[in-house]
């Protein structure tokens, strides 16, 4: 089965926009949850111009599925953030700083030996890592020498064929990557611009998908369609 993680971003936007705590970003963890959520994705950025640090340090308090945060383990204020609240899964990006979102995997290769030191401290803190890679068999074959637990495909590239009408090539650079994956023993998320249209595909094209991770396409869905039937038309696509 694949695991639907909600990022709550979005929500934490729209409080900071007005200040106060409206929406209640803890509150929607929690709901999250309720509605059937298999995890809650967090993207701390140095800025906290949405989820903020002490967010993340509240959600770990009432959380009862996965816990997954994302971000740039450059930042030495992340790779603290992590290692104090032990999330389930970390999932590191090479954001730069004050990037609008993130738009691209590592290069594993080059980056090999400091991704293999990042790793092996979260790896004994006993936390489970994925890092974020471009759909390219040969980045997954350098996550593979990196010590990481999986691999989390960005999938915006795939979004944008699949849009223009081209999903049978926008998808087969990412199903050979997750089968290269397969064979090298490491497990597969996927997330960016996943969406209602789009997300059944990619599911059906790589069954053995382990998780995806879904924020903004969720949360707008939500504005039309509110929170808890959003979660579970997003599921129903990973059946």
């Amino acid at each position: 089965m694949t695991k639907l993680s909600v990022n709550i971003n979005k929500i934490a936007t729209l409080r900071n926009s007005r200040g106060g705590n409206n929406p209640d970003v803890v509150k929607a963890a929690v709901d999250v949850q309720l509605f059937g959520a298999d995890g809650v994705t967090v993207h701390p950025r140095p800025d906290e111009r949405h989820i903020r640090y002490d967010d993340v340090r509240q959600i770990k308090k009432i959380i009862t599925t996965e816990f997954n945060i994302e971000g740039n383990c450059t930042e030495q204020k992340f790779v603290d953030l992590v290692l104090e609240t032990q999330p389930d899964q970390v999932t590191l990006v090479p954001d730069t700083l004050g990037q609008l979102t993130s738009d691209h995997g590592w290069d594993t290769i080059k980056n090999k030996n400091y991704l293999r030191d990042i790793i092996s401290v979260f790896k004994k803190a006993g936390i489970r890592v994925s890092i974020f890679v471009d759909p390219v068999v040969e980045m997954v074959s350098g996550a593979a020498e990196t010590g990481t637990d999986r691999i989390e495909l960005y999938t915006e590239g795939y979004a944008r064929e699949y849009g223009a009408g081209s999903r049978e090539p926008g998808v087969a650079p990412y199903v050979a990557a997750a089968k290269k994956a397969r064979e090298l023993g490491l497990g597969l998320n996927a997330g960016h611009d996943l969406d209602l249209h789009n997300l059944q595909f990619f599911k059906q094209q790589i069954p053995w998908l382990d998780e995806v991770s879904i924020g903004h396409a969720l949360i707008c869905d939500a504005l039309y369609l509110g929170l808890e039937n959003s979660i579970q038309l997003y599921k129903r696509q990973l059946q």
